[in-house]
């Protein structure tokens, strides 16, 4: 059943699941294993923009009103999780283009950027987003 509770552990089990391929590939990267690196990237990718289109769905589509009972606390809350994820999301993209083009400079410029987006989504969806509407 979708729910607000079930969607935000959804989009937890997502972040943290993803973040465990995400260390594995920049292990892979230090490690010299390219093509390692390369199709972890790709899985990342994958199934990033499948649970990021999954929740635009949910949220748009299917119960717009998902989150309406939370309270303004969790829309703040909310902001601040989106305010890195966006930008993580429109970052993806192109780290994965620069990287499979081997464009490293920028590939590892974007990536920074890109890594310091998605601590914050991290933190944000895993630490603050309660589950519960209060």
């Amino acid at each position: 059943m979708i729910t607000g509770p079930n969607v935000i552990l959804a989009l937890k089990v997502a972040v943290a699941a993803v973040s465990v391929l995400l260390v594995a590939s920049i292990t892979c990267a230090a490690l010299g294993r390219y093509r390692w690196h390369g199709r972890i990237n790709i899985v990342f990718f994958v199934l990033t923009m499948g649970a990021v289109l999954a929740l635009e769905a949910i949220v748009r589509f299917v119960d717009p009103n998902i989150f309406d009972n939370y309270g303004a606390d969790f829309h703040r809350i909310m902001g601040i999780h989106l305010s890195f994820s966006i930008p993580a999301a429109v970052l993806l993209p192109l780290m994965l283009l620069t990287g499979l083009m081997r464009r490293r400079t920028i590939h590892l410029a974007i990536g920074a950027c890109f890594l310091v987006c998605w601590i914050g989504t991290f933190y944000t969806g895993i630490f603050l987003l309660p589950q519960l509407p209060s």
